[in-house]
């Protein structure tokens, strides 16, 4: 990453006073995947230097379900990897782990105090991921959104990029923060919005397009994983479902070939009517290999940049640590606001 110091230094004193946090994470669970890098890094890269931003790999959401630790520590440091070769960029944002800053599981009790169990209980979330299991469930599981709350309010976020699936989880944030400033009369908490793109947001299932794109699918050939080499994508794009009629154009009543349709616009910044018109009169296998080539181009750079990283581990270390630094100050402000408004200490 070059940086131009004195533009930066120029950005800084003009920008940094007035420019709105943003937060967000990912857990390091499963393959981060095509829907995961258009309906949500790609836009955080893109929009990174417009906002204070921080990025957060929430591993202690991740030991909510059963997990091997060698795993999620490995899986932790390869989400990174893939933050940063995607084009986060340090100088415009924070990366860290989330176990690294204390503060996050400090809050969670303290807000955990906060919240009716009524709120938790209508979590639709916690219900699909309990399967029916109430009764052997771990308590994690069922206090996950609180956590998640204090993750975003520790840092008087203003904005949180998420997808559609997240509202709920988003409005239970705003409510706690609202809740807790009206108990104490005091406005401790910044209440967060949702940010939530329309624009490539729902990434559907290559093999049943009208599921979203899932990492936890067990259906390899559903998803394009940002690793996926090329002989891979070739082989997971023509197998995608489409349908019988051969014409390459946007149909909500055609799911398959609209949902690649969509992956390729986005890919493209090009408009409906350029597609169809670029494949007027073409069958599905010149638009396949269309979008092959271009899922190619897209994903090479990122998995050269992720390789380096990988292989130089003490380089990313060296920026996860920086990450937990910078932000620490920043949680451990709110968490002594709360405890000293609650009475702690």
């Amino acid at each position: 990453m070059s940086i131009d110091m004195n533009q930066d230094a120029k950005q800084e004193n003009t920008n940094t006073a007035v420019k709105k946090r943003v937060f967000s994470g990912i857990q390091p669970t499963g393959n981060i995947h095509l829907g995961n890098y258009l309906g949500a890094l790609r836009n955080w890269v893109n929009a990174q230097a417009e906002y204070d931003n921080i990025f957060c790999i929430v591993d202690l959401h991740a030991i909510t379900l059963p997990i091997d630790p060698v795993e999620l520590h490995t899986n932790t440091r390869k989400l990174a990897a893939l933050y940063i070769a995607c084009g986060l960029d340090t100088r415009y944002c924070k990366l860290f782990i989330q176990s690294h800053v204390r503060e996050h599981a400090e809050m969670s009790w303290i807000m955990s105090c906060f919240t009716p169990m009524g709120w938790l209980n209508r979590m639709t979330q916690f219900k699909s991921k309990a399967a029916g299991n109430l009764d052997s469930v771990d308590t994690g599981l069922y206090c996950y959104p609180v956590l998640m709350a204090c993750d975003v309010l520790l840092y008087q976020t203003h904005y949180v990029p998420v997808g559609d699936d997240q509202r709920q989880h988003m409005e239970l944030t705003r409510d706690l923060a609202q809740r807790f400033n009206a108990i104490y009369k005091r406005p401790v908490f910044t209440v967060p919005e949702a940010q939530i793109r329309e624009e490539g947001a729902r990434i559907m299932s290559l093999t049943e397009p009208t599921k979203k794109m899932s990492k936890s699918d067990t259906d390899l050939n559903s998803r394009i994983n940002l690793l996926d080499d090329p002989k891979t994508i070739k082989k997971k794009i023509n197998r995608a479902t489409t349908d019988s009629l051969r014409l390459v154009t946007f149909d909500p009543e055609r799911p398959g070939i609209t949902n690649l349709l969509t992956i390729y616009q986005v890919l493209t910044g090009e408009s409906q009517q350029e597609i169809e018109a670029a494949f007027a009169g073409k069958g599905y296998g010149e638009f396949k290999a269309a979008l092959i080539d271009r899922l190619v181009t897209t994903l090479e750079p990122i998995q050269k940049r992720y390789y380096e990283l990988m292989n130089d581990l003490p380089t990313l270390e060296g920026i996860l640590k920086q990450g937990a630094d910078e932000v620490r100050p920043l949680a451990a402000t709110t968490l002594n606001q709360v405890k000293e408004v609650v009475g702690l200490g």
